[in-house]
């Protein structure tokens, strides 16, 4: 075929892929829905971003930026559509923001032509990933996200990192601000949420201190601290709302996943849970509610998880991982809940707020011993006789 050929057939290839049509898995638990297919994968990056389609500088068409993953997306209803605001991680192992979007939340998820420009401070980002998205009372739409940078006090092991909240904010999620980094005086930050309304006149903030770049060490959970201004954020004071717990899903570390629902219940959040297991880390994402006018003050902690990875979602570039840290609600009450399998693709679930809440507040809490697993399961099944008999069955 002729260079013309091959590029032509590159794009029908590509568009028969993003606009494959997605179905719902047709059973399920009654809190959610999974869908087939994958929402997102490498191969869904624009093939502009990847290949040199001039004949004279690349006359064997070959890709020249290799895009490796797709995940960790925030999430926003705007205008209408429904928009995720993508890691994309490059062949290179540099990750990128990049705003891909959707007419019905399910499928047909395009990217827009270019990735997100987001301006630096005066200590360039070697690494960004896992923008939060939020669309704050005061107008702004606000990005939260990890920074990372090479730990300067260990200057002589390349694999010693520091990761701090990276903050910028948009009208049209096309033009940045980019603000200085949070300020809290706690060691190192990752998966810090903009609460969605003011607190006391002030910004409030889920953050998860840690005293490593990988390891929480003496660290972690879900914390809680107001600032004054986003401009020059600080947080003085942190409070761990829900901490890690021994042989939990959260035992290892546990972080804020979008920013929560409010709801005429609470405060509805979706978080994700890491314990350590003999094939190395499992990430699982869990749910619970935070009283409407305190939203600091846990009211609600459903036992378990809430989605983990199933079938191919185990493997990828770090396998045995759910992540999510965009959600969307629509004028419906619909959920879609966006989450990613392994490092790797991003996937889609979807439900209502009344499933969720129902979920939430009637699903038993942990007991944390196994005698009381099983006390909670014989008291379901005590209960079921009679209802089963009520129903003829």
């Amino acid at each position: 075929m002729t260079f013309k050929q091959n590029v032509a057939q590159l794009f029908a290839e590509h568009q028969k892929l993003v606009s494959l049509p997605n179905q719902p898995v047709a059973t399920g638990n009654g809190i959610y829905r999974r869908w087939h297919n994958p929402i997102l994968t490498a191969a869904h990056a624009p093939l502009t971003w990847r290949y040199d389609f001039n004949e004279q500088r690349n006359p064997l068409l070959l890709e020249r930026n290799g895009i490796n993953a797709t995940f960790n997306a925030g999430a926003i209803h705007w205008q209408g559509k429904y928009l995720l605001m993508v890691r994309v991680e490059a062949n290179d192992r540099k990750s990128f923001f990049a705003v891909a979007e959707s007419a019905n939340g399910v499928d047909n998820f395009v990217f827009w032509p270019k990735p997100v420009t987001m301006p630096e401070t005066d200590r360039p980002d070697t690494n960004v990933y896992d923008m939060r998205l939020t669309a704050h009372a005061d107008g702004y739409i606000y990005g939260l996200f990890c920074t990372e940078r090479k730990d300067l006090s260990r200057p002589n092991d390349t694999s010693a990192a520091e990761a701090q909240c990276g903050i910028a904010r948009t009208k049209d999620l096309v033009n940045w601000e980019r603000l200085p980094d949070l300020v809290t005086y706690s060691g190192q930050q990752r998966n810090v949420v903009l609460h969605p309304e003011f607190v006391d006149g002030k910004y409030a903030l889920y953050t998860r201190p840690q005293d490593g770049f990988i390891s929480v060490g003496s660290g972690g959970g879900v914390g809680w601290g107001l600032t004054d201004s986003m401009v020059n954020a600080e947080v003085k004071q942190e409070q761990i709302v829900d901490p890690k717990v021994y042989h939990a899903i959260h035992e290892v570390k546990n972080g804020q996943g979008p920013a929560p629902i409010k709801t005429d219940q609470g405060w509805l959040h979706l978080a994700h849970a890491v314990r350590n297991t003999a094939a190395g880390l499992r990430y699982v994402l869990y749910v619970f509610m935070t009283d409407l006018d305190k939203p600091w003050l846990v009211t609600h902690r459903p036992a378990g998880h809430f989605i983990a990875p199933e079938g191919a979602e185990r493997v990828g570039d770090v396998s045995n991982v759910t992540f999510s840290n965009g959600w969307i609600v629509n004028e419906n009450n619909e959920v879609f809940i966006y989450y990613a399998s392994s490092d790797t693709r991003m996937h889609v679930a979807t439900s209502t707020v009344a499933q969720l809440v129902d979920y939430a507040i009637n699903t038993p809490e942990d007991g944390y011993r196994s005698a009381l697993t099983v006390q909670r399961i014989n008291a379901l099944v005590d209960g079921n006789e009679q209802a089963l008999k009520d129903l003829g069955l």
